[in-house]
């Protein structure tokens, strides 16, 4: 499902007594942050948001530091803890060919190179190493398919459908094993302005 729209980061805390807002960054184009006239806060890409004006935006080692109009001290800035700082998708960064944002994802069948099917891809976790497509199916349950270059073969958005090519052994749960962890569990990272396939940057607390 195509959201109303995609995330930029989360607001983790004030910095400072002049409202800036320390930003966890969800995004492969931080850069493009303080080039927005505007941004929108919210808990939910396809709920309630508002806009609210961008004034600057900075980095601070892995964070960012935005400034938003109407947001002028500390006070102030503490009411938008944990919100999301989100973009609408006219404004969202051009893909090239053969690239494709993370929400396109969800949803899609996943099948083998011999085509059994595996189920439909409901998620993408974090493992600290790759990410890793959840798969839901009816035959073999929940399926962690690892994302690595020769185990995901073709990624096909028009038919809505992904081939992979599975490591011996995974199923029908050695993939279980896998250590995982969402960025924070409120956060819908499907909607983050992260493009595929690419080896994205990770962001840690």
């Amino acid at each position: 499902m195509q959201p109303k729209h995609l995330i930029l980061g989360e607001i983790l805390r004030p910095h400072g007594v002049r409202g800036e807002l320390r930003v966890r960054l969800l995004t492969d184009f931080p850069e493009r942050i303080s080039q927005l006239k505007s941004v929108y806060l919210g808990t939910d890409p396809n709920g309630k948001v508002t806009a609210y004006n961008v004034e600057s935006m900075r980095m601070n080692q892995e964070y960012g530091l935005l400034k938003l109009k109407g947001i002028d001290d500390r006070t102030e800035a503490e009411r938008y803890r944990q919100l999301l700082v989100m973009i609408d998708l006219k404004h969202a960064v051009p893909l090239e060919a053969g690239e494709f944002y993370l929400y396109e994802l969800i949803g899609l069948e996943v099948r083998t190179e011999d085509g059994e099917v595996l189920g439909t891809l409901t998620e993408v976790l974090e493992t600290g190493a790759n990410d890793v497509y959840v798969v839901k199916g009816a035959q073999h349950g929940e399926v962690l398919v690892p994302v690595l270059p020769e185990t995901i073969i073709k990624t096909d958005i028009a038919a809505k459908q992904v081939i992979v090519r599975l490591p011996a052994g995974l199923l029908p749960g050695k993939a279980k094993t896998l250590k995982h962890s969402r960025l924070t569990a409120s956060i819908p990272r499907a909607y983050a302005v992260l493009k595929y396939p690419k080896i994205i940057r990770r962001e840690t607390p």
